[in-house]
């Protein structure tokens, strides 16, 4: 069956030669790009400036980027300002895709399949976008330009959201996010917070950009992104429209369309109602499920526009002042879908919804601190334990970042490394593009006196003890994966750290069992079945082995 599909596989890349030369030969209209001002001034090692663009690091790291002008002029300011934010975001990609994929030969033919799957997205993509994507592009690594030409590469990263909640076997997102508002926040007001739990590697989420954009087109707004991604994922503009997005179950697409995040960042740019956003929403194909939440300060309420690639649902909840979001969809299309209810049952994200709406219900009068604290919470249903970094934990402790929106008042607070853990820092909409408008801002435009303060937790041994459990996690799998034989001494040292956590006496158990030692095999799996364990086939997964552990003793 393997060589059957391998040969499949050769011939539709073979016969679609044609289509992969031409997408990797088209580029945008770029007419005039000669003349747009490239020169960056470095300040200094935190403050760069091109014409009215800047970018300036601030005291907790995060980058806070400035562009104007259109899409060309735009793509180049933020590629000329944020080179080497591009470089690390593309090292720690590529890298990352390396440690998956370690065989040459191997990334050779990912790279032909790649191209064959991507062959027709620069036919969904907007020409502006393509044109800002181009922009960025000349600013990338030229020794990746073998893996694919830096602006179709560009082009491609959009996509790796997509592909990474596509891949079953890739736990790369599993956001929770939620709004409340009238009788739910203690002002009335809006107030909506997610968690954006993308994971493609520690180094990629060591750098991170508050973008405000001021577009020659459409409404200026803010985003909370990484370098080279023009993208949305977390944002919200001028007309209080704020735009997250949470990956929905989707079937292994067979060619990419429109890239989830740049329907997010057009419905961003280009909305002042929920009904502008569905307007946009339903006239661009997507490749992949996903809910995007979409909250309006006007409005004074949230939806969710839930896309994919053969239904399209709107979700409101009636005489409710709250809405959540985990990774499944609750609008009346998708009530029958049998992939959605497969989720629901099997997954962790009916779990996260729970959890959510309990905690909720405990801060009933919400505002920015406790929508933080709710954010940063580590325990399951009832606040039990279940181990750090369980997937079932609306902190799971890998999010590249959490944020916090009230529109009404166009503020926003985004978190700051470790994960969501770090202080959160607050923006005014208003105050800040005033600032950029008017004057060249040589210090940080954010609002210092409504931070949010760091956890406690990061100076906690406990959280020590998790940092060196994500590592150690980490060598215990690659030797499994490659083969090789574990230390028992580590598998013990594995429970040590993190003795709730249900994987850890799982992998511990998996190390027994390679060393033959059944009776400690079965002790261990019989622990981890003890524990909160995060999904139905994880459940089967842990059977099995326990039945094969009896068999041998």
């Amino acid at each position: 069956m393997r060589k059957q599909a391998l040969i499949i596989l050769l011939l539709i890349l073979f016969f679609s030669s044609c289509g992969i030369k031409t997408s990797l030969q088209q580029r945008p209209d770029i007419t005039g790009i000669e003349h747009i001002d490239t020169t960056r001034i470095k300040h200094s090692d935190t403050y760069y400036s091109l014409g009215k663009n800047q970018l300036f690091q601030n005291e907790q790291g995060i980058w806070e980027l400035y562009l104007e002008g259109n899409a060309l002029e735009r793509g180049v300011a933020n590629g000329s300002l944020t080179r080497e934010l591009i470089h690390h975001q593309e090292v720690a990609f590529m890298n990352k895709l390396q440690e998956m994929v370690p065989s040459k030969s191997y990334r050779g033919f990912l790279k032909s399949v790649v191209s064959w799957f991507n062959r027709k997205m620069y036919l969904y993509v907007p020409e502006e976008y393509k044109q800002e994507i181009f922009g960025v592009s000349r600013y990338g690594l030229k020794k990746y330009d073998d893996f694919a030409p830096g602006y179709v590469r560009m082009l491609y990263f959009h996509g790796a959201h997509d592909i990474g909640h596509a891949l079953q076997d890739l736990m790369l997102v599993g956001c929770t996010s939620f709004a409340a508002w009238n009788s739910r926040t203690s002002d009335g007001e809006l107030l909506l917070g997610r968690n954006f739990d993308f994971y493609a590697g520690d180094e990629f989420g060591e750098q991170k950009i508050v973008a405000f954009i001021n577009p020659e087109k459409g409404h200026k707004f803010m985003m909370y992104t990484w370098g080279g991604m023009i993208g949305t994922v977390s944002g919200m503009n001028v007309q209080g429209i704020t735009v997250t997005i949470n990956a929905g179950k989707s079937k292994m697409p067979l060619m990419a369309k429109t890239p989830v995040s740049l329907l997010a960042r057009e419905i961003l740019q280009y909305a002042s109602s929920t009904t502008e956003a569905i307007e946009i929403a339903r006239k661009r194909e997507v490749f992949v499920s996903e809910s995007i939440m979409v909250g309006s300060g006007n409005e004074k309420k949230a939806i969710l526009i839930e896309v994919s690639p053969d239904n399209f649902g709107v979700y409101e909840v009636p005489n409710s002042d709250e809405l959540i979001c985990s990774n499944h969809f609750q609008s009346k299309p998708y009530l029958e879908d049998r992939r959605n209810l497969k989720t629901i049952k099997e997954s962790h994200s009916k779990y996260r919804y729970d959890r959510m709406q309990q905690l909720l219900h405990k801060n009933s009068k919400l505002d920015p601190e406790k929508a933080v604290d709710i954010l940063r919470n580590m325990q399951g249903m009832d606040g039990a334990k279940i181990g750090y970094g369980n997937e079932k934990a609306i902190n799971q402790l890998l999010a590249h970042h959490g944020i916090i929106f009230k529109p009404e008042e166009l503020k926003v607070w985004v978190s700051s490394n470790p994960y969501q853990l770090g202080e959160f820092v607050a923006y005014d909409l208003d105050k800040a593009f005033k600032k950029f408008t008017t004057a060249p801002v040589d210090h940080s435009v954010s609002v210092s006196e409504e931070n949010i303060p760091a956890s406690n937790f990061i100076s906690t041994s406990t959280f020590r003890d998790y940092e060196e459990y994500r590592k150690l996690e980490e060598v215990i799998k690659r030797k499994f994966a490659e083969n090789n034989v574990v230390d028992i001494a580590q598998a013990k040292k594995l429970v040590e750290l993190n003795p709730d956590f249900w994987e850890a006496w799982f992998l511990a158990g998996k190390v027994f069992y390679q060393k033959k030692d059944y009776k400690n095999a079965v002790i261990h799996f019989k622990q981890a079945r003890r524990r909160e364990i995060t999904t139905i086939p994880d459940e089967l997964m842990l059977d099995k082995m326990i039945r094969k552990s009896y068999r041998k003793l």
